[in-house]
């Protein structure tokens, strides 16, 4: 009896360890710290900034989602977790994929979507901080404060890169990226998000 108990505790933690969920957020934890909401047939990776984590995206995430969106926030914000992401999207059957990313998060995508033009069906970035050539021609939102130091990056990268839907919204203030959503903007720029996202969806 001991050893069948033992066993069966033993199991419900393995799925324990690989997918839980955040009572907090009602989204659901994986083992390698991503956090997902919903599960919309439309893919939506979200790439946070340095001094953030995959958890920072709470409020905004189950609002994405309720837009008919599979939400995924990585935690590893290389490009490669970034791939990582999308390929397990489309491996559940997910073919369009936006790419969401603020600060740190967004040069990252920046860089994946330097590497593969071809992979992301949107990307809507806060706050980059440096520009890149050889994106694809898919449709590009850039947002950023107008009084911080990068703003003019969005800028340019909405004049420079490829496509015919690129856009830059550059708002009052000086909070970046995802400090946004602690300014007086944050309903401006998460309606931005949503709204781009069912666009181009």
């Amino acid at each position: 009896m001991l050893r069948a108990t033992v066993v069966l505790l033993l199991l419900v933690l393995a799925g324990c360890s690989e997918s839980s969920p955040d009572t907090d957020s009602g989204g659901t934890s994986a083992s390698d710290g991503s956090m997902t909401w919903g599960d919309g047939d439309y893919g939506v990776v979200l790439a946070h900034g340095a001094a953030f984590d995959a958890a920072s995206w709470s409020e905004q995430a189950p609002v994405i989602a309720d837009g008919g969106a599979t939400v995924v926030a990585v935690e590893d914000i290389s490009p490669e977790g970034i791939l990582a992401a999308v390929k397990d999207l489309r491996a559940d059957g997910i073919e369009k994929v936006a790419l969401v990313g603020g600060s740190a998060g967004a040069d990252a995508i920046l860089d994946l979507a330097s590497q593969q033009p071809d992979l992301p069906d949107q990307l809507i970035l806060l706050s980059p901080n440096g520009t890149v050539e050889g994106l694809g021609p898919e449709p590009k939102l850039f947002i950023a404060s107008e009084d911080e130091s990068v703003a003019e990056v969005s800028t340019e990268l909405a004049d420079s890169a490829p496509g015919e839907d690129n856009v830059a919204e550059i708002l009052p203030g000086s909070a970046h990226a995802q400090n946004m959503f602690d300014s007086d903007q944050a309903e401006k720029v998460l309606d931005l998000i949503t709204t781009r996202i069912a666009e181009f969806a």
